[in-house]
């Protein structure tokens, strides 16, 4: 009995700085290395694999043990900072680490943790500056959590940049140029254009965030405090003023056109982990910021401001798809097809209903785990061949017979095939959108139909080019994957079936936070 008491009091301790250990590990991870000698190399990919591996058990175990039936914000805990004395209003907790997650959190952090972990299991090759990689990762990742689980608007801000700034370092060192016939593409163009673009999204939304500090007028930055006060602080001619900063400056992140040309630069020159992370995570952020601050803080600019947020989700989706049936190098077709994707999470989310976000947030999930497949697998074709140009790539399946199995399932996911995760993601949009826009979401919902139908062109075309055929001389021999590639494919392909035959765990957590949200906007309507 005694050692039954002791466990449950060990988990109460863990519960209550489970958060706070989900984004500080990686942050002692990365400190931890800076001590271990360069030279070192197992060490260094021993405590990685350790840090990967515990924060992606925690993040699992805040998944499952998140009570879907409780609902509402879980784990919650509040560290105060700084107080703002003056005339913002009484400012004592003005500052605060605010901590928690909801349903819609609790998915993207069980997504981080994976990403992270097999992000982790197919870098085990870098073989310069290995140290700095992994430091710059952790950074990265560190600043994911920390948005994910944040209720504070200005430390969301400070992680948001913190999981965007090492990017540059990260691709501009580790990644790789792209060489085409008529022009090439530097990685430190790639770097550089990523950075520039992204950091122009954070003005708009630092300029937001302080209006909306300003405006509610309650002295503090808390997201819970500034929305018990939204409906009569913020003014709808307030927040449709500036809702569009936050939709633009976070779309710009979520790949939104005509924003998204960086997206697809970024992916091709970053290092396969990088680009995990980058496709898998990163632009998640920008749609989990338009829910968390712009949807939940500023319902009525929401309203007004959704039916071009469809639109332009709808111009994604075909227009990603159209590019990507045009590109020749496997990162750009990828690259395009992530910015086709992340357009049916935009138009889920300007439903405004609970089925159409119900399937964006399961589409940011099913994504991100389909484009970490996706790029580990190139990876594994580049890191053999040194070529990613399709026009070179033939006859693959007689060398690399499992790495074009793990291929094509990652394709026949992006074209929505029944029994994976993509296609339950693009069923609940599609009704979401027919709901909620009438004639309108009949033109928008076929055109986001013909997306999935071009998708399935060019994701067809793309495997039978690269991997059916006669193989040419040069790559006569290749090998297959090996036992770590093994690993971490086998654990995103078992997610994938997992979404895609029993969707319901995850549609239940999503829905659980996903209620309140469109509660407050039918009644601030």
């Amino acid at each position: 009995m005694v050692g039954v008491l002791e466990v449950l009091e060990v988990l109460k301790i863990i519960d209550s700085s489970i958060l706070l250990c989900l984004f500080g590990l990686p942050m002692l991870g990365a400190t931890l290395l800076l001590f271990i000698p360069a030279s070192a190399l197992k060490i260094i990919k021993i405590v990685a694999f350790a840090v990967s591996l515990v924060v992606a058990v925690l993040a699992i175990y805040i998944f499952v043990s998140f009570d879907e039936t409780l609902g509402g914000i879980q784990f919650q805990r509040i560290y105060g900072w700084l107080p703002l004395p003056g005339p913002w209003g009484s400012g004592d907790d003005a500052i605060t680490l605010s901590l928690g997650i909801d349903g819609v959190s609790a998915t993207m952090v069980l997504l981080t943790g994976i990403v992270m972990l097999t992000g982790t299991l197919i870098s085990w090759n870098v073989k310069e500056s290995t140290k700095d990689f992994f430091i710059l990762y952790f950074v990265l990742l560190s600043g994911v959590f920390g948005v994910f689980v944040t209720f504070d608007l200005f430390f969301f801000f400070l992680f948001y940049e913190l999981s965007v700034l090492p990017m540059y370092l990260l691709i501009g060192k580790w990644g790789s140029t792209s060489k085409f016939k008529s022009f090439v593409r530097t990685k430190e163009y790639s770097a550089m254009k990523l950075t520039l673009v992204l950091v122009a999204g954070s003005v708009l939304i630092w300029v937001a965030i302080i209006a909306i500090f300003f405006q509610a007028g309650i002295g503090s930055f808390s997201v819970i405090e500034i929305q018990k006060v939204s409906e009569t602080a913020l003014s709808p001619t307030f927040q449709n003023i500036f809702f569009p900063l936050l939709m633009i400056g976070f779309g710009i992140l979520a790949g939104l056109w005509p924003f998204h040309t960086w997206s697809p630069d970024g992916h091709v020159a970053a290092p396969t982990a990088v680009s995990m992370v980058h496709a898998g995570v990163l632009m998640k952020l920008g749609a989990f910021g338009i829910i968390r601050i712009g949807i939940v803080l500023m319902p009525n600019g929401a309203e007004t401001w959704m039916p071009l947020l469809i639109v332009l989700g709808a111009v994604n989706v075909i227009y990603g798809a159209v590019s990507a049936m045009g590109q020749t190098d496997l990162k750009y077709v990828i690259g395009y097809s992530s910015v086709s994707h992340m357009g049916y999470v935009l138009m889920g989310m300007a439903t405004l209903n609970v089925l159409g976000m119900n399937g964006a947030v399961l589409q940011m999930f099913s994504h991100g785990i389909m484009t970490a497949l996706f790029f580990a697998v190139a990876g594994m074709i580049y890191d053999r061949t040194h070529t990613r140009d399709t026009l070179e790539l033939r006859g693959m399946a007689k060398k690399m017979g499992v790495i074009s199995i793990l291929f094509t399932i990652a394709g026949l996911t992006s074209l929505g095939l029944p029994g994976m995760s993509g296609f339950v993601a693009e069923l609940l949009v599609f009704i979401g959108v027919f709901q909620s826009y009438g004639h309108l979401g009949i033109i928008l919902g076929s055109a986001a139909v013909i997306g999935a139908a071009l998708t399935a062109v060019y994701i067809l075309r793309l495997v039978a080019s690269v991997f059916f055929g006669s193989t040419p001389e040069m790559w006569e021999n290749q090998t297959d994957s090996r036992p770590r590639e093994l690993l971490v494919a086998g654990i995103l392909v078992a997610i994938i079936f997992s979404v895609g035959l029993w969707p319901f765990p995850y549609i239940e957590v999503i829905e659980s936070g996903v209620n309140p949200i469109v509660a407050a906007i039918s009644g601030a309507g």
